[in-house]
């Protein structure tokens, strides 16, 4: 599975308002921008796709900008993945539906769905919180220093 740049994006962004969560107060898209070095007119067409997909509220006015729509331990990275990743959820075309139906019903049984299911599963287990609790241990083990 490749993950797009968009999709990249939407991942390190909605991290970044887990991280503020517990403020309550807004993000806007330039302090994301700048604390992540994203272009903001890419994070705006991001942002976009999570609003439609309710993953963020949005917050107008001079004190707005961007909050989750819900706790960072109830948004999973499927959640976000599959709002800006179109092929994420696309179906695998038949590779020959007229002459061979019942390769493509063999590869859909025995590849194709067990593939997105796999993948469903295992970034349905990952919560933005769980990404918080690893960038947390990530800073940990870089902050010992060994002696020999």
């Amino acid at each position: 599975m490749k993950i797009s740049a968009k999709g990249r994006y939407g991942l390190a962004a909605m991290t970044y308002l887990a991280r503020n969560y517990a403020a309550g107060a807004p993000v806007t898209i330039i302090s994301i921008s700048e604390k992540l070095g994203i272009s903001k007119i890419y994070l705006e067409q991001v942002f976009s796709l999570l609003k439609r997909a309710r993953l963020v509220n949005s917050i107008k006015g001079s004190q707005g900008g961007y909050q989750l729509s819900r706790a960072p331990r109830a948004i999973t990275a499927y959640d976000i993945l599959s709002a800006i990743e179109l092929s994420l959820m696309e179906e695998a075309a038949p590779a020959s539906p007229e002459k061979m139906p019942e390769l493509d019903r063999a590869l859909a049984s025995r590849v194709y769905r067990p593939l997105d299911e796999a993948i469903h599963k295992s970034l349905a287990a990952v919560t933005l919180d769980d990404i918080l609790t690893a960038i947390d241990e990530e800073k940990d083990a870089s902050s010992l220093m060994y002696f020999i």
